[in-house]
């Protein structure tokens, strides 16, 4: 696992941008310095015995795999209904294949990774990948789904512009803040009105947990929700193929988990950034 300018040096184009952003991120989580940092602060746990379907919103495939499908593979076994929703097919993501080839094997993998920690309900819409926007469209898709599938908690991953690793990838920006928008969206009878016509009545989500964010709770884990969630971030193979200095997913979800384990005084946890809607 080399340094992170390593990784920027060697990886970095527009294909590979918003896998080197994970990378980074994950490396800086698990590194002394982002250790020194954590272990300053305890975590909560966070209850989920009240949560009984999530909707799990993201912009591309493989980005549930960075330590968010450990709790899912927890909450499936515990009976919970998941759903995931990704956003664009990542028919860019891959630098040496083109755009064509590269949605169907993506999606293919995605479904391998969701069976792996239990998720049959998988939704994959068609926003281009790399220019993703939050705008009305956007949320509309989203809000849509949110009526379907009338979740208690959605997860997402952090649209701050400003990481400890450096500059968030846009698609994972434009995710974050549609999905927001797109929850209170919802919950609103007067807003997409066309859903109503359609007998999609408005639903209020009760919580958003974000990945990647500065962490307010945590959610236990057990070692074979961690190792399922490994095997679910090697489903993605030639897209991991395409990335050679990525680390290997046995050494990084369980250093993720481990970490966030300490900080709630658990073996393994994943950490939340955790908000009231």
């Amino acid at each position: 696992m080399g340094p992170l300018s390593t990784i920027g040096e060697t990886q970095l184009s527009h294909c590979h941008t918003h896998s080197i952003h994970r990378v980074c991120f994950l490396l800086w989580y698990i590194c002394p310095a982002g250790l020194s940092l954590g272990t300053m602060t305890e975590l909560p746990i966070f209850d989920d015995d009240d949560v009984n379907r999530l909707l799990c919103i993201v912009a591309h495939p493989d980005d549930m795999e960075y330590g968010a499908s450990a709790a899912v593979a927890k909450w499936t076994d515990q009976g919970k209904s998941v759903s995931y929703l990704l956003l664009t097919r990542g028919e860019a993501g891959i630098r040496e294949m083109p755009p064509e080839d590269v949605a169907p094997l993506r999606e293919g993998e995605q479904r391998q990774a969701c069976k792996l920690v239990g998720v049959e309900d998988l939704e994959i819409l068609d926003f281009p990948d790399g220019l993703l926007e939050p705008d009305h469209e956007l949320r509309h898709a989203i809000a849509k789904k949110i009526r379907q599938f009338e979740p208690d908690a959605v997860m997402v991953t952090s649209w701050e512009l400003k990481m400890p690793w450096g500059l968030n990838h846009v698609d994972h920006r434009a995710a974050g803040i549609a999905t927001i928008d797109a929850i209170r969206d919802a919950d609103n009878p007067w807003l997409f009105t066309d859903l109503k016509e359609a007998g999609l009545e408005a639903w209020k989500a009760d919580k958003l947990l974000v990945n990647g964010a500065d962490a307010t709770h945590a959610v236990v884990l057990d070692e074979a929700h961690v190792d399922r969630a490994v095997r679910s971030l090697e489903a993605h193979t030639v897209y991991l193929e395409a990335l050679p200095d990525h680390p290997a997913p046995s050494e990084m979800i369980p250093g993720i988990t481990s970490e966030a384990g300490t900080r709630a005084g658990v073996k393994y946890a994943l950490p939340v950034q955790v908000f009231d809607m």
